[in-house]
């Protein structure tokens, strides 16, 4: 992984003021024992007191003035190994500073900002930098909370041979260190009822027969002219191109709920982040197996995906899109599930095929809500994400049995639960027909 982009150059000449004002406690100690000399001096008649005071008053002074006019020209730049990271996993921090100038550094410390989530702030004392030298250092960052947290401006400090006098100058570049929620590996079941998205189960229809056999469809901002279809442009009155090839993948939507009320308790260990844990897991999963996967919450906004929220193609590089939404999704202050139920109504695509929701607590009329979702799926399985997890499936009472009744298939989950074995008893529940 090459370095990242250059930080502005360190300018170390600033204001005569801020440079006196970079005085340290040695410095402002020497100035005041040459002061304090200098006037017993004058009160006793001493002139070699007098003499010794000009020469410990002088020496900060100096060295503020030194320090002032040194020109050095240090760039610095910072590396992420990596830039996104599962909560509760460790990413390395590699700084870099670069002596650019045709003279030596003096004593440098160097301090990286951080946000308080991810660990201490970080300093480091370097010795001096020998023209056209470079040192480099690095550091560990942690975090148990999911986010995007910037990592800098860098700090560089300089300071004198003598120690008399610091001086502080910032970096502007900052680079963003993504943490994301951790996926659990699922089992590699297939969930009953969905004969294509596995492998080489993948069908294709192919319309190559001639003009009447042409499935067309309404022309896209970057489709070749070549394929505009000109008799279905002028039956239907719009830009119309051939669909020569019409790939059927398995789709799938990943419904999360993030209403506030809807779940007790905060921090890593809530039945909230779990939620989110598990439909990461699940988008992962699901993407890695074929499938063409959409996440949608109960505020009824999309991953931002390139077909509607869909992603499919590139298993990994869609992952860490959806990872990367699923690292800053927060709680939402909705008080239902409508906003999501009136997208999945209003598809028109027909009908979603699987659908995947992790829910937390509902009332009667949400039950009521979700089981009508039902109607716009294949299949549907739902992951009750409460405190307790499955020990509570039975103090569930009615709003679950409503959801098995109009065909969903539903688990109670929650911290603590592997999500592992829950895939496989959702499978299994399919499997055999159970109105769970």
């Amino acid at each position: 992984m090459s370095w990242g982009p250059e930080a502005d150059r360190e300018q170390s000449r600033g204001s005569l003021r801020s440079a006196f004002g970079g005085l340290t406690t040695r410095g402002r100690s020497f100035l005041a024992a040459g002061v304090a000399a200098g006037i017993c001096a004058y009160v006793l008649g001493q002139s070699d007191l007098l003499r010794v005071g000009i020469l410990l008053a002088a020496l900060p002074l100096v060295c503020v003035l030194v320090l002032h006019r040194t020109r050095h020209r240090v760039t610095g730049s910072r590396r992420l190994a990596p830039a996104r990271v599962p909560a509760r996993s460790e990413s390395r921090v590699h700084l870099r500073v670069d002596n650019i100038s045709r003279i030596p550094t003096g004593l440098l410390m160097l301090q990286d900002r951080v946000p308080y989530v991810l660990g201490p702030r970080p300093r480091f004392v370097l010795d001096r930098v020998e023209p056209g030298g470079r040192r480099e250092v690095s550091y560990r960052v942690r975090s148990d909370l999911r986010g995007r947290y910037p990592l800098g401006p860098l700090q560089l400090r300089l300071t004198d041979p003598f120690g008399m006098c610091e001086l502080t100058r910032s970096f502007s570049a900052y680079d963003t260190l993504t943490v994301v929620p951790q996926v659990e590996p699922l089992p590699p079941v297939r969930l009953a009822g969905e004969t294509s998205g596995y492998g080489d189960g993948r069908q294709r229809s192919l319309a190559l027969a001639g003009d009447d056999d042409v499935i067309p469809r309404n022309y896209r901002h970057g489709d070749d002219l070549r394929r505009v279809h000109w008799r279905s442009t002028a039956r239907y009155g719009e830009l119309m191109v051939r669909r020569e090839e019409q790939p059927q993948r398995a789709r799938c939507t990943v419904l999360l709920d993030t209403r506030r009320s809807a779940y007790s308790g905060s921090g890593p260990g809530s039945p909230f982040e779990w939620a989110v844990a598990g439909a990461a897991s699940a988008c992962v999963h699901l993407l890695e197996r074929g499938y063409a996967v959409r996440l949608l919450t109960d505020t009824g906004a999309m991953s931002p995906g390139p077909d509607g929220g869909t992603f499919g193609g590139d298993s990994s590089e869609a992952a860490g899109l959806l990872l990367d939404t699923l690292a800053v999704v927060e709680h939402s202050s909705e008080q239902g599930l409508a906003a999501a139920h009136d997208m999945l109504r209003g598809n028109a695509g027909g009908r979603e095929g699987l659908l995947i929701a992790f829910i937390g607590m509902l009332d009667e009329e949400q039950a009521e809500l979700v089981a009508r979702m039902r109607q716009r799926t294949n299949r549907a399985v739902a992951f009750t994400a409460q405190p307790g997890g499955a020990q509570q499936e039975h103090g569930l009472e009615p709003r679950t049995r409503v959801l098995r009744e109009s065909g969903w298939t539903v688990l109670a989950a929650g911290p603590g639960v592997p999500l592992g074995a829950l895939w496989r008893e959702a499978d299994s529940a399919m499997a055999k027909g159970l109105d769970r």
